[in-house]
């Protein structure tokens, strides 16, 4: 038996498991218009290593953000008690690897260092500006 408030996965319609990434092409298709307007800005501010490190920063945020957004609604469809431990899992892990990562980058010397940093913050405001907007706007009607 399960435990209270816990739906047994056959009660689940199409509908009902299409909701969790209902979403998510808002959030690319904002996350793509970001990517180019990072990556003119960093060719006119800094050349091409510049485009390219602010285009791969936001395209980092936005690929980090999917899998979460992707992992998270699998676990709840499976069962609303594994979103947590996936939900820690996969922040764990993504930190891990993106320090890694930055580490490994900041070594090089590369020029476009910091556009990719800026990038990925940028990332970070968009995706979460453009999440916020639709949950108080196009999820609060439903």
């Amino acid at each position: 038996m399960a435990e209270p408030g816990v739906r047994p996965p056959a009660a689940t319609g199409v509908a009902d498991r299409r909701w969790r990434l209902r979403h998510l092409p808002v959030l690319l298709a904002a996350t793509g218009l970001l990517t180019m307007g990072a990556a003119l800005v960093g060719a006119l501010t800094g050349g091409a290593q510049a485009a390219l490190g602010a285009a791969l920063g936001v395209g980092v945020t936005a690929a980090s953000y999917t899998l979460t957004t992707v992992v998270l609604a699998w676990a709840d469809s499976v069962n609303p008690q594994l979103v947590l431990p996936f939900g820690l899992g996969l922040y764990a892990a993504k930190f891990t690897l993106l320090g890694v990562v930055m580490a490994g980058v900041a070594s090089t010397g590369w020029d476009g260092l910091v556009p990719l940093c800026l990038g990925i913050a940028a990332g970070v405001v968009v995706w979460t500006a453009v999440h916020i907007w639709w949950l108080t706007t196009v999820h609060a009607r439903r």
